[in-house]
């Protein structure tokens, strides 16, 4: 969602130097104004004396609804009276039939919806009826959307989404071909930055540098967790005190912390199979151990029903990717000034990815490997099979990396 976020950054105001939404604009006379897209694809304007409720109607105006009061009915119309006349529906309007379809998805899920619904409204290939669009249509809208600052990866998510949605037109007889059956490669070049797992020097370099370094130190064992464990870094910020399972040498995974505009929250793991017990090595243990004698006081008693969590910033609140990631860049940028051989970018996915990488060339079983790693397709971890279990996989992680 890179490219998203660089497009929003200039943010509208109103007269009160309230930041105004998508579609939202205000008129030199005072009144507001919401500009959406109908049934039909064409646009269409609603107006309003007020922004909020709470606010005060002008002396001389008729009392009415605000602007954001007429945008929620307004959207409620959309959604519960879309059009359904086969062929002649927007593209706009069948992304947003085949999101009705499955109403009941993660918040993650329902934001990106609402990104690509934005980026819909907001280009003429979503005003356009579906009979019209034809393949080079299509194309052109990914060299737009990549022209607009979108990256790589954002828009082969969107063109997925809208193949899909072509798909359900196709099975309903709207329309014969998909326009999105294309390979995006061939249109636009993919700048995405190569996964490079560090090797076994460099990982063991790398520890030692922030180990001793006075500035870094203090994320060691974060650092090392992420290497030995390959949690997903929402899985890992979301630990909490009775996840750690040092009986039976496991971490339990069953939720994530992530945080949006509205703040922190708890959600299940991204797939079904990230609900996992996480094997832990001795070393593993031996710094899970020094991080449950950190005295630190959380800002936050309780997120969700969960409470006392591991990772916690100096301020006090729930470590973030966004932390982590400011983090590693230093402590990269460092390294790099008192090595020879440079280390290229390194993420929290990095640390993931070393991990999976380390166990696989191991010749790690790739059942219990996509096991561990919470992997929803064992294509993503290895093409290879095996039967996966829980003894199985502690079993062979353990003598592998213990």
């Amino acid at each position: 969602m890179k490219g998203v976020r660089k497009m929003s950054a200039l943010k509208r105001r109103d007269n009160k130097n309230r930041v105004l939404q998508r579609g939202e604009s205000q008129r030199k006379d005072g009144r507001y104004c919401y500009k959406y897209v109908n049934a039909l694809g064409k646009p269409q304007y609603a107006y309003a004396w007020k922004l909020l409720p709470t606010d005060r109607t002008p002396k001389g105006k008729r009392e009415d609804l605000s602007l954001r009061e007429k945008e929620r009915n307004i959207q409620k119309d959309l959604y519960d009276g879309i059009d359904t006349k086969g062929s002649k529906m927007t593209l706009y309007q069948l992304y947003a039939k085949k999101n009705a379809q499955r109403p009941n998805v993660k918040k993650n899920t329902l934001n990106g919806r609402k990104y690509l619904m934005q980026a819909l409204e907001d280009d003429l290939l979503g005003l356009m009826s579906i009979d019209r669009i034809k393949p080079s249509d299509a194309k052109e809208w990914a060299i737009r959307m990549k022209e607009k600052g979108f990256s790589f990866k954002t828009i082969s998510n969107y063109k997925r989404s809208l193949k899909a949605s072509f798909y359900m037109a196709i099975q309903d007889d709207c329309v014969r071909k998909n326009p999105f059956d294309f390979s995006l490669s061939d249109v636009i070049e993919d700048d995405s930055k190569p996964k490079i797992a560090l090797n076994e020097k460099q990982e063991k370099e790398l520890l030692h540098f922030i180990k001793h370094d006075n500035v870094y130190q203090k994320y060691y064992d974060d650092v090392l967790i992420l290497l030995k464990t390959g949690l997903r870094i929402s899985e890992f910020c979301g630990l909490t005190k009775k996840d750690i399972d040092f009986e039976y040498h496991t971490i339990c995974v069953n939720h994530q912390l992530l945080k949006d505009k509205d703040g922190y929250y708890i959600d299940e793991p991204k797939t079904k199979s990230g609900i996992r017990k996480v094997p832990m090595s001795d070393e593993t243990e031996q710094a899970f151990h020094r991080v449950l004698k950190r005295k630190q006081k959380s800002k936050i008693k309780e997120i969700d029903g969960f409470k006392d969590f591991l990772f916690l910033s100096v301020k006090g609140y729930p470590m973030q990717e966004s932390n982590y990631k400011y983090a590693l860049r230093g402590i990269v940028k460092k390294y790099n000034k008192n090595h020879e051989e440079q280390l290229t970018n390194i993420t929290p996915h990095i640390l993931r990815h070393t991990f999976c990488t380390k166990l696989a060339q191991m010749n790690m079983n790739p059942k219990n490997l996509q096991y561990i790693m919470g992997h929803s397709s064992i294509t993503i971890t290895l093409d290879l099979y095996a039967h996966a279990s829980e003894v199985g996989a502690n079993k062979e992680m353990r003598s592998l990396i213990a």
